[in-house]
């Protein structure tokens, strides 16, 4: 079984309107405060946030990647529920990572559980989300 790309890109939107909507409204003020963007003035922020081109479409990319490999291993799996391959993927794979991160980073000592948190609640929303859209097209 393969992999349909409208699959792939209906899922890759999902994500980053999840993440979007998760680090601009839910977790906005806490997300700035953990990574210091409070501190900055006005022009700093707006000078910061011009340049964040590049960034957003790295984000794509890898957002793109995660999910086709979602919408592949479910292929892979048909019979296999695809919301524990979502859950196994976020536990085994996806947290580890995002807790390496925050640990060997450059991250504040005093936000390390916050921002771990954070991430990982995003990553898990944004990852059952994307195996439910991948799951109506393909």
């Amino acid at each position: 079984m393969g992999v349909e790309p409208l699959a792939v890109a209906l899922a890759t939107i999902t994500m980053f309107a999840i993440g979007m909507a998760w680090y601009s409204f839910v977790v906005g003020k806490q997300w700035t405060k953990i990574n210091g963007f409070d501190n900055l003035d006005k022009k700093t922020q707006k000078e910061l946030a011009s340049k964040m081109g590049p960034t957003y479409l790295l984000q794509l990319l890898v957002t793109i990647i995660t999910a086709y490999v979602l919408a592949k291993l479910m292929a892979l799996a048909p019979d296999y529920d695809a919301y524990k391959i979502a859950l196994w993927v976020w536990i085994g794979l996806i947290v580890p990572t995002q807790v390496s991160t925050v640990l060997f980073g450059d991250s504040n000592p005093k936000y390390r559980v916050q921002r771990i948190l954070i991430l990982a609640s995003e990553s898990l929303l944004h990852t059952l989300a994307a195996v439910w859209v991948i799951g109506l097209v393909q």
